[in-house]
């Protein structure tokens, strides 16, 4: 713990609590571009495609980016933690809003994802650094304040996307979802410029990054990443690519090893894992975003193919738990302050193990009103498992090492969903394909329901397959209790401010 001690010898409040509001309207701004960003173009995929082609490669506007956001979180993390965040945030932002344009100018489908890879590589500084300054503006015991209001915007931004993205292509034409980031992006960019005031780091001048160990981070995340993205879409798992994908990413982690055992500075260093309290949320969050595909990626095409809902109302049944997240994670600190950080996540987390449960147990075909009210209950459990985790861990190291470790956490959470849509999306057509008697997957399944030519069979098997998915999500929320009980330590060895 001695690099613990030394960073909290430079724990410093970042700005002057004058500005602070004007600071944290920015920060406000920047996470909504960034939650906005991964939903808002999902309904505007008709348009698109019907004016610049490329309907093969499409899905890549939503793979490119969310690869080019997980892979960069670490180097933006370290970054920060030795550049200061004013910067990386400002460069960030920058890079985000370059992309949103180019977007907007983009001539066809392969330049519009190359531009999309350039969002997100903004986008990556964006995530990473808006939460770690959310730490650095408060004490520990206004943070939940901070974090659920920040949350708060994450969820009306992702809910409130598809809706903005598909008006946006409706009524005025698809380039202006990238464009209306400009302004918004603009008033962020100026209030941080204008507000944030950092204390400068000694010796930052003269910091010696780690070039190589991000170049190494970069290329292991990409290729493992997109190995999980495109398996069993673009190729079979045990196809040649796919194979070949993994096998290169594999001998990358050998290289990001030997890369960061041999930096003087790493971009992700050893005590992120060495320090149990870290290592115990990193392995949970990850849990947490392998649990969270069920409900954003498979409860929707359950309430339109089971329940048989119109797309909005099927909308409104995966929304609702976007309102009671936010308050019970703004409500959590009265937990934690009685009975710890990990005893806190635990409760949550065992209470979202047993709602996922009690998923496979609805009735056939059911009413709107079951899933809606066990989506409702699931976002307050979780609610209460994840902002105390990540409070936890801020609050347990410096300001020097505040970066990394929040990047580690995000970047954990971030590799557990795109795993989780990997598997589940496995288990999902496995599951099809066993009942429907061949071959089938959940996309083609449903298209043939809306278009009024399947049998009665086809929507029981929908719901036995979600049903399935549901099920992984209870043993991934139930893995997540294990790992808290076992590896995170009863109380938290949290820093004074």
């Amino acid at each position: 713990m001695g690099s613990t001690s030394r960073a909290a010898q430079q724990t410093a409040r970042p700005v002057a609590t004058g500005r602070r509001g004007a600071v944290v309207a920015a920060l406000m701004l920047s996470m909504a571009l960034a939650a906005l960003d991964s939903t808002i173009v999902s309904t505007a995929v008709p348009q698109i495609v019907g004016d610049l082609g490329g309907f093969s490669v499409f899905s890549w506007l939503f793979s490119g980016y969310l690869l080019a956001v997980t892979v960069t979180l670490p180097v933006y993390g370290k970054l920060s933690d030795t550049f200061g965040r004013k910067p990386v945030l400002i460069a960030g932002s920058v890079l985000f809003l370059l992309g949103s344009l180019l977007c907007a100018l983009a001539w066809n489908m392969g330049a519009l994802i190359a531009f999309r890879i350039v969002q997100g590589l903004g986008g990556g500084a964006l995530q990473g650094t808006v939460q770690t300054l959310a730490a650095d503006l408060y004490p520990l015991e206004e943070r939940p304040r901070i974090q659920s209001k920040l949350s708060t915007v994450w969820a009306v931004s992702a809910v409130a996307g598809p809706g903005l993205g598909g008006l946006l292509a409706a009524y005025a034409d698809w380039r202006w979802i990238f464009l209306v980031n400009l302004p918004v992006g603009a008033v962020a960019l100026w209030l941080i410029v204008r507000h944030l005031h950092e204390p400068e780091r000694a010796g930052a001048r003269h910091a010696r990054v780690d070039w190589a160990g991000a170049l190494a981070v970069f290329a292991c995340g990409g290729v493992l990443l997109t190995a999980l993205v495109q398996g069993g879409v673009a190729w079979p798992w045990l196809s040649a690519p796919s194979l070949a994908l993994f096998g290169a990413g594999l001998a990358l982690v050998a290289v990001v090893v030997l890369v960061e055992r041999r930096a003087a500075d790493p971009i992700i260093p050893g005590w992120v894992w060495r320090r149990r309290t870290i290592a115990a949320v990193n392995l949970a969050l990850g849990a947490l975003g392998l649990l969270m595909v069920a409900p954003t990626v498979f409860l929707p095409t359950y309430a339109q193919s089971v329940l048989g809902l119109a797309p909005v109302a099927a909308g409104f049944v995966l929304s609702v738990w976007t309102l009671s997240w936010p308050v019970s994670a703004a409500l959590s600190q009265h937990v934690y302050r009685r009975i710890g950080f990990r005893n806190t996540a635990m409760l949550g987390i065992g209470a979202a193990a047993l709602i996922l449960l009690a998923f496979p147990f609805l009735p056939y075909p059911g009413r709107a009103w079951q899933p809606t009210l066990l989506m409702l209950l699931l976002g307050a459990a979780l609610g209460l498992f994840q902002l105390p985790l990540i409070v936890g861990v801020q609050s347990t190291v410096g300001w020097a090492e505040r970066g990394t470790a929040t990047a580690s956490v995000l970047f954990c959470r971030q590799t557990g969903q795109t795993a989780g849509a990997a598997v589940f999306g496995a288990v999902a057509n496995g599951v099809l394909a066993a009942r429907l008697g061949g071959a089938g997957d959940l996309d083609s399944v449903t298209r043939a329901l809306d278009s009024g030519t399947a049998p009665e069979a086809t929507r029981r098997a929908i719901a036995d397959a979600v049903h399935a998915v549901y099920l992984g999500a209870s043993c991934a929320a139930a893995l997540a209790f294990v790992v808290l009980l076992f590896l995170a330590p009863r109380k938290f060895p949290v820093l004074k401010d």
